[in-house]
């Protein structure tokens, strides 16, 4: 007897389908898997025979071929256990209704009892079985919410193999379909701990950090250990938009394929990744055999903050430079080529000194000028070309932090923000470019949305000749600047907006 089952295989945050053919013979028992599959696919044999013996499915006998299509593309991982335990039970019952599997997409691992665990890459192999004409898909019960985020799929969650068997016969005890309002559940679940109204003082701070919020920039913060750098910068998610269903989608696939996703399923929030200084270069932009996503794209939509950014390895941090310009970034191994996107706000932070206390309130710094410039040498120019903001944050006084008022929640800033971007969405509604906020203009748009007064012109240009920028930074000023006029609601941009936006740039006009 033959049978066909679907399933699919990721390749980056996409997948590509797959065909297992099982083809039961008479001869001497014996079982092959043709294909190229790696060593977890070639041992399902075992975890498929124990889950059948100890859940009293018959075991299939006779000469057993199984066919991963196509053959020229390697089948990794687990995922393919409950397809191919199905697709030996439809090879192997009389009364199987191959009809069943003809327009249903399977994906599951085994357990020896007979239970299906959850795999990762759920959410991009049921888009990519969309595309294929699939109407309906089988995963593990774990995992249904995250494939109902995709509309017009039909869901069939498994529990345990037994349900797979009464499938395929069309018996009662078959899973049945699994229904989730995704939309609702992404608005709802869309709140945070943490809070601005936290954080005692550092009010320009907090206005440089709404400034960069409203238009997607990058930020850095320099000052002393304590003065709240690490606090401000785990509530800039709290300020940002809420993420869109489309934005969840695609960064719930990122998630899904790095194996991370939360007991929901689905992301609902603003990624915030912090991840530690002593990252490889591959654990940021991602890497292995079969590439999986690094840090900065599982930051995708969302914060990626480096904490003591001249403590990061130098070769690690001169990653950053193509997802930065790009929203993405590419990784080309010898069998394999995938690009996962990258686009997100980076905020780091870094004392003045190696000892940190520069500029401290006891202002005991034993530093020593040629220690200073080493320490802010590990950031290389053009690393701190691409971020927009420079900021110095100073200790907060007693009286300030020991004060009982109301200070600003992030809700109502966060509405200045929403109010911002809603001009620039309809600012950039319809153009062909890929700019979603003031961040991802290009030049052209630059030059197009950022013109200047004669009294901004001689200003910039007094500034850029004195502090000798580039001309990267000086398309950096003017978006900043745009941002900055868009929350004040002003179409032209005022001296005062680029002022404003010349200023955040610390780090250019003194080595510190």
């Amino acid at each position: 007897m033959l049978s066909r089952v679907w399933s699919a295989a990721t390749c980056g945050i996409d997948a590509l389908p797959v065909e297992i053919e099982t083809s039961i013979s008479t001869g001497l028992p014996s079982y092959a898997v043709v294909g190229l599959p790696d060593g977890a696919v070639r041992e399902s044999r075992d975890r498929i025979y124990a889950a059948f013996q100890n859940t009293g499915i018959p075991l299939p006998h006779g000469k057993i071929t199984i066919n991963l299509a196509p053959a020229d593309f390697r089948k990794e991982g687990a995922a393919f256990d409950l397809p191919i335990a199905l697709g030996l039970l439809a090879a192997h019952m009389q009364d199987a209704k191959h009809e069943a599997l003809a327009t249903t997409c399977v994906l599951g691992e085994l357990a020896l009892n007979g239970d299906v665990r959850p795999i990762r890459g759920v959410l991009p192999m049921v888009i990519r079985a969309r595309r294929e004409g699939i109407k309906s898909v089988i995963v593990p019960s774990g995992n249904a919410r995250e494939a109902s985020l995709v509309d017009d799929m039909e869901v069939l969650p498994l529990a345990n193999i037994r349900e797979g068997h009464a499938f395929l016969k069309q018996a009662p005890g078959g899973p049945v379909p699994f229904r989730e309002n995704t939309s609702r559940l992404v608005h709802e679940s869309q709140r945070d701990d943490c809070d601005f109204s936290d954080v005692r003082g550092q009010e320009d701070v907090k206005r440089a950090l709404e400034v960069a919020a409203a238009g997607g920039h990058n930020a850095m913060m320099v000052g002393p250990p304590g003065a709240g750098k690490t606090m401000l910068a785990r509530r800039i998610a709290t300020i940002l938009p809420p993420l869109s269903r489309e934005e969840a989608l695609e960064t719930t696939q990122i998630h899904s394929v790095g194996g991370i996703l939360n007991e929901r399923g689905v992301v609902t929030m603003r990624p915030f990744r912090a991840p530690h200084h002593t990252i490889s270069d591959a654990g940021l932009c991602g890497g292995g055999s079969n590439p999986m996503p690094g840090e900065i794209s599982l930051a995708h939509n969302g914060v990626l903050f480096l904490d003591e950014l001249p403590e990061f390895k130098r070769q690690a941090l001169e990653v950053l430079r193509q997802p930065l310009e790009e929203g993405k970034i590419t990784i080309s191994r010898a069998r394999i080529t995938v690009a996962y996107p990258a686009r997100f706000m980076l905020i780091a932070s870094m004392n003045p000194c190696p000892c940190g206390m520069q500029h401290s309130l006891n202002g005991n710094c034993v530093c020593t000028p040629a220690q200073i410039q080493r320490y802010l040498g590990k950031i290389s120019g053009p690393l701190m070309d691409r971020i927009d903001l420079h900021l110095e944050v100073l200790p907060v006084p007693f009286d300030t932090l020991s004060d009982r008022g109301e200070a600003e929640s992030s809700e109502a800033v966060r509405r200045r923000v929403l109010a911002a971007r809603d001009i620039q969405r309809k600012r950039f509604k319809g153009l062909p470019h890929n700019a979603h906020c003031n961040a991802q203009m290009s030049m052209r748009l630059v030059r197009k949305h950022c013109s200047l007064d004669a009294t901004g012109e001689n200003l910039l240009k007094t500034v850029i000749q004195r502090l000798g920028l580039s001309a990267r930074a000086y398309g950096r000023i003017l978006k900043v600047a745009r941002t900055i006029a868009d929350m004040a609601a002003s179409q032209a941009i005022r001296p005062e907006h680029l002022a404003e936006a010349i200023q955040y740039r610390v780090l250019d006009r003194r080595p510190y």
